[in-house]
């Protein structure tokens, strides 16, 4: 497991267990709070993507966000293992381990760690429309395939926005999805379908605690 300790975890607990060859999603994200859309997400592109895992990665904090309001690490890390609520979700806090908060980064780390893995990154349509914000964002699409969950109504926005405009050549179809992750990188998908609409933001008060039964 990957608990977060008072000292510093070890890096061989910030990576969960796995096998050589296995198919790995990457879910990022604060988790502030973790939610059911999390899961959905999840458990959709293990099926659409056929992975064997997909690894929520607990963010020490959003450079793109205001932390202000962040709960402590470990609460988050606790509360997403109960919402994952399935074997084939992992949580794990390695970018606290590692010491990054940039997915360029922890990317980069865990293609070192674990280079007999095929790793899909997973986004919703929100942070592809921003996705040209992020650190080395070009770096990253580099590295690893990039599963796209569209968020209605941010489709339009996404698809349009300026990662979006620049990645289009390596954009597969939607019917060739579950060959993303043996697929050479660059190369997204943009996976429609799935109906749920829940946010961290909508599950806080504006004091920033978690929402009853969250």
């Amino acid at each position: 497991m990957n608990e977060v300790s008072a000292g510093r975890p070890s890096v061989a607990k910030g990576v969960p267990l796995y096998t050589e060859g296995m198919r790995i999603g990457l879910l990022g994200g604060s988790f502030n709070p973790p939610h059911l859309a999390h899961r959905a997400i999840s458990l959709f592109a293990i099926k659409r993507l056929r992975l064997d895992r997909v690894w929520w990665l607990v963010s020490p904090g959003n450079p793109l966000k205001d932390n202000d309001r962040l709960h402590d690490l470990r609460r988050r890390a606790e509360a997403a293992r109960l919402i994952a609520d399935d074997p084939r979700i992992e949580i794990t806090c390695l970018e606290s381990v590692i010491g990054t908060r940039y997915t360029a980064d922890t990317i980069s780390y865990l293609r070192r760690r674990a280079s007999g893995l095929r790793f899909v990154w997973i986004m919703g349509a929100d942070n592809l429309a921003q996705f040209h914000r992020w650190q080395n964002w070009q770096r990253i699409a580099a590295q690893v395939p990039i599963a796209v969950i569209d968020r209605p109504p941010q489709s339009f926005r996404a698809l349009t926005a300026p990662a979006a405009q620049a990645l289009a050549r390596y954009r597969v179809s939607e019917n060739q999805a579950r060959r993303l992750a043996t697929l050479r990188a660059p190369a997204w998908v943009f996976l429609t379908g799935l109906k749920i609409n829940l946010s961290s933001t909508g599950l806080r008060n504006p004091d920033g605690s978690w929402k009853s039964g969250t």
